[in-house]
């Protein structure tokens, strides 16, 4: 399916760009693991070549391109496109799900700041849970509940980057804490942005958004048991390393401004024992009526898409995309570089 080569391209990728995937994704059997991997390696493609590049607008509108070139069987000469291009082939890859990761992608190049909870789930669905839905097609999982759960976890494991990375983002002069909160503390963005802090107020604000991820973790492991077997440990795995950097924070004091939270090997060793743990449970315990609980609002269309309900873009979002992609195009025309 992939081409080996290809397949080694990706795995150096994410071994040395997203270290608690590749952790938890050593306990994936080899069915799931090597097209997840080609997953990641395309999607971290993607993420750099927006954060990094001089041109977000130009970087969006490339990889929109390269999309369209990877749907139609002829993908750009890249190994990530080249394995991307396969797993869409192999596992009949609804369209909607890399187009909401595109989407939020643009977001970024927007440079949008989102001011309420609602509105950072809307950008974490894109990001985070259009990824997890992707990975439960990988393992042939169209179940709607097990979808819905799946993507409670990006959610939550986009919250813990937005907590994490507070003074790093300010410093770049970006913001994806909702501004509302912001608001009500009496902290004006610029101000922020001119003199990061970890004062009382960006304290507590990074401990209501970590409080948020924390619920969502705990909804999203009801959904691990409709998984297969054999992947069930490595999620849990990635649930568990993931919400380790929640800790982290939280032993800082949540101060995520003059401070970066960190795993250590250790720990990662031990929470992939509680994984295993915890895998033994979904074979033994009843199953949870959590699993049961209605998808956010915001990552329904995911759900939808991947559950083949509507797996195409819903109309009203398929217009927001058109618009995106138009207005990027426009700065690029013009010479504007949405940095």
């Amino acid at each position: 399916m992939i081409d080996p080569k290809d397949l080694a391209h990706c795995r150096d990728v994410i071994r040395t760009g997203s270290l608690s995937f590749h952790a938890a994704s050593k306990l994936l059997p080899a069915s799931v693991r090597d097209p997840a991997l080609a997953l990641y390696a395309f999607c971290r493609l993607a993420d750099d070549e927006v954060d990094e590049g001089n041109n977000k607008a130009r970087a969006v509108l490339d990889l929109r391109n390269r999309l369209d070139l990877a749907y139609s069987g002829m993908p750009c000469d890249a190994p990530e496109d080249r394995a991307f291009a396969a797993i869409v082939a192999e596992f009949d890859m609804p369209r909607a799900l890399p187009e909401a990761l595109l989407e939020g992608l643009a977001w970024d190049a927007m440079e949008r700041r989102y001011a309420t909870l609602s509105e950072v789930r809307d950008y974490s669905a894109r990001v985070a849970s259009a990824v997890g839905a992707m990975m439960c097609v990988l393992m042939r999982v169209r179940n709607r509940d097990a979808l819905a759960r799946a993507c409670d976890l990006g959610v939550a494991m986009q919250l813990t980057n937005i907590a994490r990375d507070v003074g790093e983002d300010a410093r770049a002069s970006r913001i994806y804490l909702p501004t509302d909160w912001l608001d009500d503390a009496g902290i004006s963005v610029e101000d922020f942005f001119a003199n990061p802090q970890a004062s009382p107020d960006i304290r507590r604000i990074v401990r209501h958004l970590l409080a948020e991820a924390h619920r969502l973790y705990i909804r999203s492991e009801a959904g691990i048991g409709a998984l297969p077997l054999q992947a069930r440990t490595g999620i849990f795995a990635a649930r568990y390393i993931y919400d380790g950097i929640s800790a982290a924070v939280r032993r800082n004091a949540y101060d995520s401004v003059s401070m970066r939270a960190r795993t250590t090997k250790a720990t990662k060793i031990a929470r992939i024992g509680l994984a295993a743990v915890r895998t033994v449970g979904t074979v033994i315990l009843p199953k949870s009526p959590v699993i049961y609980a209605r998808p956010l609002d915001e990552v329904k269309f995911l759900v939808d898409a991947a559950s083949y309900v509507s797996p195409e873009l819903p109309s009203s979002r398929a217009a927001a995309f058109v618009d995106i992609m138009a207005t990027l195009k426009a700065r690029d025309q013009s010479g504007v570089a949405a940095e």
